[in-house]
């Protein structure tokens, strides 16, 4: 139905473009352009009906966006055939009728550019999916013949999935709303890994919060600071943990920690006293045995370049919240003789449930730039790996759920907390943590 509603829009714009033509050439037949720009008009506004049943105004502007660029295709397409059939007609029975001809051609395309345009600014302004690459892609080969019609296919069958995806997500939360899957017996802490801060403008988590929140969670953030050494971090930690626990009485939390925010969270609950606050720990893609390629990149880089880079980095984060960053303590606390340490020196609680999560790229090409380039080192110290943490490193605890996706693209170390907010083909990012949270709540945690 979708495809027919976008062939009338088509039909409709390739009329409108071919009647501009007709009153050049075939002045008898004005008296179709009125009704032809009326349907014109309501064609632009309104697409199709069938956006209407979309549960979010975004989605449905950009699935108008995506009718609009297909029936500007079929449009184009029935006009250029039209003006061919009717340039062999003018040039052999129409004396002097090429002037008009050109005309024609000239109209017709400045009538098609209303619903390419009218599309584009749609899909480009609400699009969550097309991200810069496909959108400075349309741009680039806007003006380039075959080129274009390529990049503008791309666009509209990236928009077309989208809103298809994400209003199945909206369908879905409706659903079971009543049911709360992710309404935990204890409120959820996320905690962040090294070098990010959890802030109010750009979630560390992406859409992950949102959708556990959507489902009945209570989250919570770790908010420490971004690069510290292990035990410091837990420290900060451990007095975030016991202040929301006095705060609002909620007895305990079940922390979901990313990254070396694992390893901070596991210290905090052996040596910083948080142990009876927590009722369960999961973290994700978190690096328990360290990183052989931190070890080598800190035996190789100068002293002087690494004291450089440091003191560049705290500098910068003191500007954006942290109070006493520490870059090279936080680095090194990621080696893996510094895990094999701390491994020998943490005592796990088994008052604390403990999971973990991880997941792998498949090629470098899978992840973002520079998880792209770190891939690569980090294959050659610690075989298979999701751009940093190696799959024999983020094992951990009473049971250890792998993730990947089939094909060349796998899942990255920032798509386990969805930081580019990209929607991965075989691999639901929200949904995991939906499902996760949910068997916590089954457990009684």
């Amino acid at each position: 139905m979708k495809y027919l509603f976008r062939a009338i829009d088509g039909l409709i714009f390739a009329a409108v473009a071919c009647s501009a033509g007709i009153f050049h050439l075939f002045p008898a037949y004005r008296f179709l352009i009125p009704p032809a720009v009326l349907l014109f008009v309501i064609g632009n506004v309104f697409p199709s009906p069938l956006n209407f049943s979309l549960k979010r105004m975004r989605l449905r502007v950009c699935a108008e966006g995506a009718d609009l660029l297909t029936a500007f295709l079929i449009g184009a397409g029935i006009t250029s055939a039209a003006h061919i059939a009717a340039a062999v007609y003018v040039f052999s029975r129409v004396p002097g009728g090429i002037p008009a001809f050109l005309l024609s051609c000239l109209t017709g395309c400045l009538v098609l550019t209303v619903p390419f345009w009218n599309g584009i600014a749609r899909v480009y302004l609400t699009s969550l999916q097309l991200g810069i690459r496909y959108r400075v892609i349309g741009v680039l080969c806007g003006w380039i013949p075959i080129a274009n019609l390529i990049a503008l296919y791309k666009i509209i069958t990236v928009c077309s999935e989208e809103v298809v995806f994400e209003n199945g997500k909206e369908l879905l939360n409706e659903r079971r709303h009543a049911d709360a899957v992710c309404q935990t017996r204890y409120p959820l802490l996320l905690v962040h890994g090294v070098f990010f801060r959890d802030t109010k403008y750009f979630n560390y988590w992406g859409r992950i919060p949102n959708e556990l929140e959507k489902n009945g969670a209570t989250i919570y953030y770790g908010n420490h600071q971004s690069a510290l050494s292990v035990a410091d971090s837990a420290a900060e930690l451990a007095a975030t943990i016991r202040r929301i626990v006095t705060e609002t009485g909620c007895g305990k939390l079940n922390i979901i920690a990313h990254s070396k925010g694992g390893l901070d969270c596991r210290y905090a609950i052996s040596e910083c006293g948080a142990e009876p606050y927590v009722a369960s720990l999961t973290t994700i893609n978190t690096p328990h045995r360290g990183c052989l390629f931190a070890d080598y990149l800190l035996r190789r880089v100068p002293e002087k370049v690494r004291n450089t880079i440091a003191g560049t980095y705290n500098t910068t984060l003191k500007r954006f919240g942290d109070t006493n960053p520490d870059f090279l303590s936080a680095v090194y606390d990621l080696r893996s003789e510094s895990c094999a340490r701390l491994n020998t020196q943490i005592r796990d609680s088994r008052a604390v449930y403990s999971q973990s999560v991880g997941s792998r790229l498949n090629k470098a090409t899978g992840g973002k730039f520079p998880l792209n380039f770190t891939y690569h080192i980090a294959k050659h110290f610690d075989g298979p790996n999701d751009g940093l943490v190696s799959e024999a490193s983020c094992g951990w605890g009473a049971r250890f759920t792998f993730l990947t996706t089939e094909g060349n693209r796998g899942i990255s170390h920032g798509d386990m907390v969805d930081l580019n907010r990209e929607n991965i083909k075989g691999f639901d990012v929200r949904e995991f943590y939906v499902q996760l949270v949910s068997e916590l709540k089954n457990k009684g945690f």
